[in-house]
């Protein structure tokens, strides 16, 4: 039976120093890790649990002296941590859904349809990557105030959250890369049979396109549920804001047994997203490059 060669040598992995060492920097670099990942999480959950006075007195005590677990349903209801996850759940999946809307589309004509003009729209997109996002901050907080043409403002509207995340250049050229490796054959051949534009989109394209469009939409569910400047801004509306924002702002008027408590429910539900979904995000990761033959 053939084994794959690694860094190491087989000569050099029979030395005694590498033989017992090299499992034993595996252990822990892998100890390590796990205290990076998780420990955060669960020192969180600890002071979700945790009396406001142990909190306060040793915040790195590894058990509380007084456990308090009716945080987290107080959390739920004084603070209103339910309707805030509501919010921002609402704010996330509009978010995905007008993403992949805008991107796939805009993928579509850039890579399947090829327009004259595809490339120069193609550099300008990338061109706003080098961009830092601060920069179009005011102009954009300008055009939600005030819609051109339209007169209308969205502010304390979801709107106002969705459609500029919609606008994504990172997304959208991830997605015609992907686009670009599907076989102009596969193309050709729905062409011959007479399949129009809409239907080589829908039943072509977006199937073979399954991967990387659930990255895209698990990307833009995170990064849409810790935003928290831009909602700020277009959702002063308490009613409408989501958990990012909320929380400072009640914090002021909680004890920090119960904001602790807030603040583990608002990372536990990205976290178990990603724990559900993780074979399907690296899977399409990986695919990302091209389609498997």
């Amino acid at each position: 039976m053939s084994h794959e060669r690694g860094i190491i040598s087989f000569a050099d992995r029979k030395v005694s120093a590498v033989r017992y060492g090299l499992p034993a920097i595996q252990v822990l670099l892998f100890i390590g890790v796990v205290i990076a990942g998780v420990g955060p999480l669960l020192w969180l959950l600890k002071s979700g649990v945790s009396t406001s006075q142990d909190i306060l007195r040793g915040p790195m005590q590894l058990w509380p002296s007084g456990i308090q677990p009716q945080n987290i349903p107080d959390a739920w209801n004084r603070v209103q941590i339910g309707a805030y996850l509501g919010n921002t759940a609402f704010i996330a999946i509009g978010s995905m859904i007008s993403t992949l809307f805008v991107c796939t589309t805009g993928a579509f004509v850039l890579s399947i349809l090829r327009p004259k003009w595809g490339p120069v729209i193609t550099g300008a997109v990338l061109a706003t990557l080098f961009l830092p996002g601060v920069i179009s901050l005011v102009p954009l907080y300008m055009t939600v105030l005030k819609m051109p043409v339209l007169g209308v403002s969205l502010q304390n509207t979801f709107w106002a959250v969705w459609l500029p995340s919609a606008a994504s250049a990172f997304n959208l050229l991830v997605i015609k890369r992907y686009f670009d490796s599907i076989p102009r054959e596969l193309i050709e051949a729905a062409r011959i049979d007479g399949a129009s534009n809409i239907r080589l989109f829908t039943s072509l394209i977006l199937p073979l396109s399954k991967p990387i469009v659930g990255v895209v939409a698990l990307l833009t569910v995170i990064g849409s549920w810790k935003d928290y400047l831009w909602p700020l801004l277009v959702l002063p509306d308490p009613r409408l804001q989501p958990i990012s924002v909320a929380l400072p702002r009640v914090a002021k008027t909680t004890e920090i047994s119960l904001q602790m408590s807030a603040l583990f429910l608002a990372v536990l539900i990205p976290v178990v997203l990603f724990l559900v979904f993780q074979k399907q995000f690296l899977r399409g990761v990986g695919m990302a490059g091209g389609i498997k033959e």
